[in-house]
């Protein structure tokens, strides 16, 4: 069998099909025409959302346009015998809490844990040239990833350990108020007199967290503002000297960002990706078992045991509102006008904003939102393989997985210099020469996703401008731009071409035709330093702070709204909190 999908695979024309796994939902014929809250799409941060209000009693249903839930954190197969983690790839910003509080592991959720995490091969004529290591592999050891760095530098071997405790201290500090609302914030702490933020951090725990930690900041203080203020490239070069090390950690700071290495503010995205603590890992990814659908199918089936209703092929067409510009229904594409006096939009903000009456914002609120910055620079390239790639830098003589195959493998990070050039190429309009390419292959861990011997391989590449200069997103351009890529990797690990028995190449049009990511953007718009905390999703010039909106009723739980993207599950349990705690309080 599995001969038979390479002969079929192995044409420049490939048949894709879509198949997967999922919960047997309420049959839409069962849809009611009133609900306590209804949720717009049916990504992961939507389902968070309508298991915490299932489980606080209210009535609760899902509608998803798509015929699958979880968003951007899926799994199908579009390739016969292997299951693909579509968009959204590893696991690592979910929180916590979220998972025991929906029993997530109860619900079927298992974790690979990656140990190396990171592994960075080098051309041929690098290592040759340099006299200096083949490779750079970094994990959980500080010995092992001591004598990695001295390969390179002895130097940048002593510092990284010294960097590593100051960035995480400097996480610890700030990820509090990824817990805590805008509206929080400010409602509930910034505009009330002193004693009224007495008693205000006594009662609410989220809130006297982060500003306990915030408060017990000294010597992180100036290193959390130049991370905040500063580019990546000057960040890292007051510690390191050696460049594959720069460049491998300014990977984690450009991930889904249109930025080079010398742009401003770009140090936040390396803090955003390091307050992962997932099973008490501080800083920890791990491939989910089934891959990234398997997260959204459990939080699914805790929402549904709950009491929650999820209804997918069901597209929102309109949010309808009353005379006082508050919710009043929503309508569906097919017609159905389903009550209810609280909507919460997955969706992007701009997706949210075109759902609405033209009048039911003001001309600078609308104009806000129109100007949230969504530039993305990812094409994702999902692969199958009928072998593991061996790479020249650290050769394997066997199809048997080495510790390198379940990092997340690095290419062109020899140099600052070649992300630069990527960026650059894409900024202008271009399909970059050299990408910047995240490889995994979670099959090396996960035996389920694959058949016997083949292998899953994910590609995030970047930099792939929305729009081409002179051209557009046809098929042969993708074909030519998946041909750019593979011949990069056959540059690190000779044969890999070979080996693909079939690919999708997802460009940013593709990303937010099929996911609803407008302008492709994986965060749901970017985090950029004047897009996150209170300004996510938009400063909007008046008293109004994420979840809430200026429509009475409507509040936003997707990775557009604070704290901002990444498979966190935190925007989804924020809005859900505030809807139940005002309803409390009413």
């Amino acid at each position: 069998m599995y001969r038979f999908q390479k002969a079929i695979f192995s044409h420049t024309s490939i048949t894709i099909s879509h198949k997967c796994v999922t919960l047997r939902y309420i049959n839409s014929k069962n849809l009611k025409s009133k609900y306590d809250a209804v949720i717009i799409g049916g990504g992961h941060n939507g389902l968070v959302a309508a298991a915490y209000l299932a489980r606080s009693g209210r009535q609760v249903c899902v509608l998803e346009r798509r015929h699958i839930v979880g968003g951007a954190a899926i799994t199908e197969e579009i390739i016969p015998g292997f299951q693909f983690s579509r968009a959204s790839y590893v696991l690592s910003l979910l929180k916590p809490e979220i998972i025991d509080d929906l029993d997530l592991k109860e619900h079927g959720l298992k974790l690979h844990f990656r140990n190396p995490g990171s592994y960075t091969p080098l051309r041929q004529h690098y290592w040759e040239s340099t006299k200096r290591g083949r490779s750079l592999t970094l994990g959980s050891n500080y010995d092992e990833n001591r004598e990695q760095i001295a390969q390179f530098s002895e130097k940048d071997a002593q510092n990284y350990l010294h960097y590593e405790r100051l960035l995480f201290n400097v996480v610890k500090s700030i990820s509090p108020l990824m817990d805590v609302s805008s509206h929080t914030l400010m409602e509930e702490f910034i505009n009330k007199n002193i004693l009224q933020k007495i008693i205000t951090i006594c009662t609410h725990k989220e809130l006297r967290n982060a500003v306990l930690a915030l408060s017990s900041m000294r010597s992180e203080t100036r290193d959390l503002y130049l991370f905040l203020t500063a580019s990546i490239s000057s960040i890292l070069d007051e510690w390191f000297e050696s460049e594959p090390i720069k460049a491998t950690l300014a990977t984690d700071a450009l991930i889904g960002t249109m930025a080079d290495c010398n742009t401003l503010c770009t140090g936040y995205g390396l803090l955003h990706h390091m307050m992962g603590n997932i099973d008490g890992r501080l800083g920890a990814w791990a491939y989910p078992e089934g891959g990234m659908g398997a997260v959204s199918q459990a939080i699914a089936k805790s929402a549904v045991s709950s009491g929650a209703e999820i209804y997918v092929n069901k597209c929102v067409k309109s949010i309808v509102l009353d005379g006082n510009n508050n919710v009043r229904c929503v309508e569906s594409s097919d017609g159905l006008e389903i009550e209810t006096k609280l909507v919460l939009s997955n969706a992007t903000p701009s997706v949210t904003m075109n759902l609405l009456p033209e009048n039911s914002f003001t001309s600078r609120y609308r104009r806000t939102i129109q100007h949230i910055n969504y530039t993305s620079p990812v094409t994702k390239i999902n692969v199958a393989l009928s072998r593991l790639p061996s790479f020249d830098a650290d050769p394997t003589t066997s199809s048997v997985e080495m510790p390198h195959h379940q990092a997340t493998i690095h290419l062109n990070c020899e140099n600052t210099s070649l992300l630069n050039e990527a960026y650059q190429d894409g900024f202008n309009g271009r399909l970059p020469k050299r990408p910047m390419i995240e490889m995994v292959i979670p099959s090396s861990l996960d035996k389920t996703i694959a058949p016997p011997g083949a292998h899953v391989c994910l590609l995030f590449t970047q930099f792939t401008p929305y729009k081409l200069a002179g051209r557009s997103w046809t098929n042969e351009v993708k074909e030519e731009y998946a041909n750019i890529v593979f011949d990069s990797i056959e540059d690190y690990a000779p044969g890999f071409k070979s080996s693909v028995v079939g690919k999708e190449v997802l460009s940013p049009p593709d990303l937010e035709e099929i996911f609803g990511l407008t302008g492709g953007n994986i965060f749901h718009g970017s985090m950029s330093l004047d897009q996150i905390l209170l300004n996510r999703p938009a400063s909007y010039g008046w008293d109004t702070y994420s979840p809430e909106t200026p429509v009475g009723g409507l509040l936003m739980c997707g990775s557009g709204a604070h704290p901002g993207g990444g498979v966190t599950g935190m925007p989804g349990k924020l809005a859900a909190l505030h809807a139940i705690r005002n309803k409390n309080n009413s």
